[in-house]
């Protein structure tokens, strides 16, 4: 595994060898939350603030999911203080690495309060950088913080914690921006949904939604985004993905969920879904991109559904 003390050489007081010590000195020494995460959203560098502060030892490089269900386990790292977990896990993930650079107030399970700047760089690696800022303007922090709550209510679907329609329609449009990357939209719709509600209820096909989107979030890249857009129906936003690429992810997901048992009342329940992928290069429209999607979600249905078909 990677780590920072890799870089450099201690005898070294000049040039890149010698900078990059005396950065990591300085990391190594500062109370401030530093941490590296690649692509993957895997640590590769944490500072001993940083591991302090979630409860992680020399050397353990875990996922950011990964540590933040283990931090939440042992009582260390953010104060969740939602009453299901796994969509307010769910609804982190949708928001994490979607942008270049974002700043949020977080406090933590020992009483501090954290500013956190997140920086992504163009091939997904972030860094973190946590200030605490327990003591400063405490009569403000509900101000700030309602803040904070509005912003992500206004990204978020509210029954599934995951991106909403304005939010996933949002990172599309980036994605096919002229300038964009580029890639793959995929829309997905939950079979015989309909069926679910009419059988069981609609508070088991609520189950069946939020149990569907912590698996998709557990699943897509930190830069791909994952949404739903009404009802049981979903968009995939894939950035820099081609359509070979794109297909062999879906199929991946779709037999995920053919193996997943989402209602713990029915263990025997079995559900799948429909999706349609289009190719989105640079200065495409979502409407257009859409279109064809939805358009190849429509065969994947005449075809007998649980399948993926491209358009």
């Amino acid at each position: 595994m990677f780590d920072i003390r890799d870089f450099g050489n201690a005898g070294a007081e000049d040039g890149v060898p010698g900078l990059l010590t005396r950065l990591r000195t300085l990391y190594e020494a500062t109370p401030l939350l530093v941490g590296l995460y690649d692509h993957t959203d895997r640590l590769r560098y944490t500072n001993p603030a940083y591991r302090a502060t979630f409860g992680l030892p020399e050397g353990d490089f875990p996922t950011w999911e990964e540590m933040v269900r283990r931090s939440h386990a042992s009582g260390h790292g953010i104060n969740i203080t939602a009453d299901d977990f796994e969509t307010w896990l769910a609804s982190a993930k949708s928001r994490r690495g979607k942008v270049r650079f974002r700043s949020f107030e977080s406090d933590l399970r020992d009483g501090r309060w954290l500013l956190v700047n997140e920086t992504m760089d163009a091939d997904g690696w972030m860094l973190t950088v946590g200030v605490d800022v327990t003591a400063f303007r405490v009569d403000t922090r509900d101000i700030r913080q309602a803040r904070d709550h509005a912003l992500r209510a206004a990204h978020t679907d509210e029954l599934t914690g995951v991106a909403n329609r304005r939010f996933a329609i949002h990172r599309a449009n980036e994605m096919m921006a002229p300038q964009g990357p580029g890639g793959t939209l995929c829309v997905i719709d939950l079979d015989n949904f309909k069926h679910v509600n009419d059988r069981f209820g609609h508070q088991t096909g609520d189950v069946l939604l939020r149990a569907f989107c912590a698996l998709m979030a557990g699943a897509i890249r930190r830069s791909d985004c994952f949404g739903r857009v009404g009802g049981e129906e979903f968009v995939l936003v894939l950035p820099q993905t081609d359509l070979a690429e794109a297909e062999r992810r879906v199929a991946d997901l779709l037999a995920r969920v053919r193996a997943s048992r989402p209602l713990p009342d029915v263990p025997d329940f079995t559900y799948t879904f429909s999706a349609g992928l289009t190719f989105t290069p640079p200065g495409d429209t979502f409407s257009d991109a859409y279109g064809r999607a939805d358009r190849a979600l429509y065969l994947a249905k005449l075809a007998g559904r649980d399948r993926v078909m491209l358009g």
